[in-house]
């Protein structure tokens, strides 16, 4: 009974991870669905919320939930800017010089916050005021209670505004074809400029909700969007469903795999994980193998 109590605790705390990696995730998949490039400034999105919540939480003294809803709001005004610093300018390159374009943009916030808010790690309180609860043998950590509820929320509330809202499905059109949409009357460069907004706040989120288990600090988003990166791939390239559940598992994994075999390195599990699925479904759990002609 205490093998099956602790298994459920690993188990609790690895869906809780793994719905920070899917929330990145979806992030990195819905520009890449619009922009057919991959934003690795995404991992410095929730990097950025982590800050923005510090600074509205302890540096202003602001009540919790006004400042997580400030900080969403300073991270949707900065997915405008970002798109059309970073994307808009470069729209009609190559996927090449966008990429190297969110690169820089990634090495140019890091080093911003550094120099703004030093490299002392920040400490950040729970957002709620308990430690968590105990059912049975297994004890529920309130933070992470809150990213699974948080977590849940957010993808209904994303599966609801995608199908159906009008705004949500010309965001489908474009992501699906550009062109097509644009015949449709759809404004494309609005819609783009939308998921950057949305994907900066899913980032954001993903920060405010890691920052009270996790030091906040320059190095946080870095990981985060490396291992929600290889949730994109586990779950299928593009896939937004394969993102939630690449992300889900992927945390799964780490959890019992630094429970069972070694803590130092459970961040290596996740990109051997990655490697297997490269090496036996190449495709992702939900892509499907595409074939090319000789």
């Amino acid at each position: 009974m205490s093998a099956l109590f602790d298994n459920l605790q690993v188990l609790f705390q690895g869906l809780a991870l793994g719905s920070i990696y899917a929330l990145v995730a979806l992030g990195f998949v819905l520009i890449i669905r619009a922009t057919n490039v991959v934003n690795f400034a995404q991992g410095d999105f929730a990097m950025l919320g982590a800050y923005a919540i510090v600074t509205f939480l302890v540096g202003l003294q602001l009540p919790y939930v006004v400042s997580i809803i400030l900080a969403l709001l300073v991270m949707a005004v900065f997915g405008m800017l970002f798109n059309l610093g970073v994307y808009y300018p470069l729209r009609n390159r190559s996927f090449l010089p966008v990429i190297i374009s969110t690169l820089g943009a990634s090495i140019f916030l890091q080093n911003t916050v550094l120099a703004v808010f030093g490299p002392q790690p920040k400490p950040l309180d729970k957002i709620l005021n308990i430690d968590g609860i105990q059912v049975g043998g297994v004890f529920l950590d309130s933070q992470y209670l809150v990213i699974l509820v948080v977590t849940l929320f957010a993808v209904a509330f994303q599966y609801f505004f995608f199908e159906h809202t009008l705004l949500g499905k010309k965001l489908q059109a474009t992501s699906q074809d550009k062109d097509m949409a644009r015949l449709l009357g759809i404004p494309v460069a609005t819609m783009i400029a939308i998921t950057f907004i949305y994907s900066a706040a899913l980032g954001g989120l993903a920060g405010i909700l890691v920052a009270p288990i996790l030091f906040v600090s320059i190095g946080l988003g870095s990981i985060i969007a490396l291992k929600a990166f290889a949730a994109t791939i586990i779950g299928g390239f593009g896939d937004v469903t394969g993102a939630i559940v690449g992300g889900l598992l992927l945390g799964v994994i780490e959890s019992f795999a630094a429970y069972y075999i070694s803590v130092p390195y459970k961040d290596a599990y996740a990109f051997l994980a990655l490697f297997l699925f490269l090496l036996l479904r190449p495709q992702g759990i939900f892509g499907e193998r595409v074939s090319e002609k000789a």
